[in-house]
């Protein structure tokens, strides 16, 4: 269903920004994780994104759990900056016009500045973190839309490493199953490094995210008399 039109917020004398989201249209950061509904797809690499966002919703007990903009939306404040978050439920080729939509409702004209999307990505290793200010979509087809919907490019990301397959699977099978117990041992250190990316890119800036996340991991510490 499609939420209430500007046009029908206007003539109950609510501007829809403020009606719909319950928080300043200006100085707002909106967050979006890329993801498809509904259970099926729940635990799947494709979704790692929705994982993410509500990983830092936690974190500042921002629940996201209203339906705002074709999508499951909250928000709160991280410091002393207000956000939005938001997980696009018009499945993951559609999310442009989600986040097209929570834009204009939020009053965010300059998306530059007040946008970043998390979303996953085969061709880093599982976990690996890459915060970019702005980019093509990589061959991501969330991403792809979205820079469509909005016809610009020049908004920050959070890229996640799912890898690729070991078993020689396609990228679109790979993604929409779900992780290995293996795999999800290794994200429950992984995605809350991810939510602590975000909250760095939103209280020091994308370039300080970056230069803190952008690094590989180091190596395990190899065990003595191994060779």
């Amino acid at each position: 269903m499609k939420p209430a039109s500007a046009e029908g917020a206007r003539s109950r004398g609510e501007p829809e920004a403020r009606r719909s989201t319950g928080v300043k249209a200006s100085g707002v950061k909106l967050i979006v994780g890329l993801g498809n509904p509904g259970r099926r797809y729940a635990s799947t690499r494709h979704n790692v994104g929705f994982r993410i966002v509500e990983a830092l919703g936690a974190r500042h007990r921002i629940a996201v759990n209203e339906s705002r903009f074709e999508g499951r939306f909250g928000a709160g404040r991280i410091g002393d900056v207000e956000i939005a978050i938001l997980e696009p439920q018009t499945y993951m080729n559609a999310s442009g016009e989600c986040v097209a939509q929570a834009l204009r409702g939020l009053g965010i004209d300059e998306p530059a500045r007040d946008l970043l999307v998390v979303y996953d990505d085969v061709d880093l290793p599982l976990g690996r973190l890459r915060i970019r200010a702005s980019g093509s979509d990589g061959g991501h087809q969330g991403m792809r839309d979205v820079i469509a919907q909005l016809g610009r490019e020049d908004f920050a990301r959070l890229r996640f490493g799912v890898g690729r397959s070991e078993r020689g699977a396609g990228t679109t099978e790979h993604v929409l199953e779900r992780f290995s117990p293996e795999e999800e041992e290794r994200l429950a250190e992984a995605i809350p490094a991810a939510a602590a990316a975000l909250e760095a890119a939103v209280l020091e800036g994308v370039v300080a995210a970056m230069n803190r996340f952008n690094a590989a991991p180091p190596a395990p510490a190899r065990e003595e008399g191994a060779l």
